[in-house]
């Protein structure tokens, strides 16, 4: 079965355009022109990936993100014509997971689905290996449910804090570079930086609330770890 992709954006031509690459390629496309339709077909359609502009009527590109991500686990590169990093970086704090600035090469576009698509797979070739629960103090994780609790309280994590959360838990008390992390979460192709690994660290430390020197502990000049609790 071909892997679906859902193209949001308001302007018909940038859609038509990417419809008509991805399909090439062998994707199945389905298109959204406004917020709240992205959202429907999201539910319907139930993507392997979202391409999703920013500025859409109806729903903005960020609720839509915020939305979808609270309900399903699905990759999302946004679309913008803003290049103020505040706008990008609030995009990744919502649990998107990339982002290109227009105008944009469609073969970088296309580059950047292929490499998303891959680590999915891999990730879950990976997790379907070694369906264990892990557990470490009060922390657990159910990798085959993607399920997160700290004293039998769950904890809603994005793809990407999961996936982090989860390498970091699989390899306790190993340290990892930054860089590291960056290539085996976001994939080797990753167009980002190293403070997206921050990023997500800190957000994953606020919704855990265990103490940092208890959890996942900074190696400074060098990465993270997580402690053995």
């Amino acid at each position: 079965m071909n892997e679906k992709i859902l193209v949001v954006d308001d302007e018909a031509a940038i859609v038509d355009l990417i419809k008509t690459e991805l399909e090439f390629e062998g994707y199945d496309v389905e298109t959204a022109s406004d917020g709240q339709m992205a959202i429907d077909k999201a539910k319907s359609y139930v993507p392997d990936l979202i391409i999703l502009d920013i500025m859409l009527p109806k729903v903005n590109g960020y609720d839509v993100c915020k939305t979808v991500l609270n309900e399903m686990n699905v990759p999302i590169i946004l679309l913008t014509a803003k290049t103020d990093i505040i706008d990008k970086v609030l995009g990744l704090e919502l649990g998107a997971d990339d982002y290109l600035t227009k105008p944009f090469d469609n073969r970088e576009l296309l580059a950047r689905v292929k490499a998303h698509l891959r680590r999915i797979k891999r990730n879950e070739e990976s997790r379907n290996k070694q369906e264990k629960i892990i557990r470490n103090g009060p922390l657990e994780i159910i990798p085959d449910e993607r399920k997160v609790s700290v004293n039998n309280e769950e904890i809603h994590l994005t793809p990407k804090e999961f996936d982090l959360l989860y390498l970091l838990a699989d390899n306790i008390e190993q340290v990892f570079q930054r860089e590291a992390l960056l290539e085996r979460i976001w994939g080797y192709d990753y167009f980002g930086d190293t403070r997206t690994v921050d990023m997500h660290v800190q957000r994953i430390r606020r919704k855990i609330n265990l103490p940092q020197d208890k959890f996942i502990k900074t190696v400074f000049g060098v990465g993270y770890k997580m402690i053995r609790l």
